[in-house]
């Protein structure tokens, strides 16, 4: 299919962009790397008037770290930098294996971490990792910057709480906890370029003094309109031992948590099987690197 009729528009400075996001504001697109876009385009799912292209601005662009402040990413960054980032293997585990798992390498040399959480699907693969570590993201138009929680910022399928005169600057992640630990793993239909139908992200550190889990997130995807926070996982853990007991009650409260739909993927109760079994393997993963 052919792409609808727009305007294509190309900032060479982050003054350019502010300006153009005002002056169409709600009549605008932007394209970063184009992979969740342009298909939606040719769909005629999004009709935009202007096209602005950001790709070329390196202010957007980058992986920077400051020990003990902790990571930030520019929004434009491609997730193949970030698969590849041995500092992002080392300290942010859980959102390698999140880069990784999306698409083909075709596809992550050309999308964006800030697409993919712009883009708002349930399954995308990034944001539960991201939501794992605690990221916040960072908006800015010619009103101002202000940041939030990417908990707070995806509020459902392909709807964010982005003005349509904002655009998402970096997001930002906090110094990990000592002794952390973090693990991502996703089941498609397929072994390779599908879409999840489960995800389970899981951030959890262990006090040395005595064994017992001081912090933890679990964040799935794909069992509700966002990626959602197993709470009540985390409260069984939380203080606990990471043993297989701990761990299968874990898992389980993982699946109560879950609020998943059925469709051609799956259905909603083998969603929940499927949460309880990705939950397991992250922890066991985790306590098998601890001991």
């Amino acid at each position: 299919m052919y792409l609808p009729n727009f305007q294509y528009l190309a900032p060479e400075t982050e003054e350019q962009l502010m300006a153009m996001l005002s002056e169409h504001r709600g009549k605008a697109s932007i394209l970063a790397g184009g992979t969740d876009l342009l298909p939606l385009m040719k769909g005629r799912k999004v009709e935009p008037a202007f096209l602005i292209n950001i790709e070329g601005l390196e202010f957007l662009q980058g992986i920077t770290y400051e020990k003990g402040k902790g990571l930030v990413i520019g929004s434009a960054t491609k997730i193949e930098a970030i698969e590849n980032s041995s500092l992002i293997q080392k300290k942010y585990y859980a959102l390698h294996q999140g880069s990784a798992a999306i698409g083909s390498t075709q596809v992550r040399a050309m999308g964006t971490i800030g697409g993919n959480c712009c883009n708002a699907l349930p399954a995308a693969d990034t944001p539960p990792a991201l939501m794992a570590f605690g990221a916040r993201v960072r908006l800015a138009s010619k009103r101002g910057r202000r940041e939030m929680p990417l908990e707070e910022f995806i509020l459902g399928n392909r709807v964010t709480a982005m003005e349509p005169d904002e655009y998402m600057e970096s997001l930002i992640l906090d110094e990990p906890w000592p002794n952390a630990s973090s693990r991502y793993h996703f089941m498609g239909l397929r072994g390779a370029m599908d879409i999840d139908m489960v995800s389970v992200a899981v951030n959890l550190a262990i006090d040395p003094s005595d064994g017992k889990v001081s912090h933890v997130r679990i964040v799935m995807g794909a069992v509700a309109p966002t990626p959602l926070r197993a709470r009540q996982s985390e409260d069984i853990l939380l203080g606990k031992g990471l043993d297989v007991d701990q761990i299968g009650k874990a898992a389980e409260a993982c699946a109560k948590d879950a609020r998943p739909i059925d469709d051609f993927r799956a259905s909603a109760a083998y969603r929940r099987e499927i949460v309880k079994v990705l939950a397991r393997r992250c922890l066991e993963e985790i306590g098998a690197s601890e001991g």
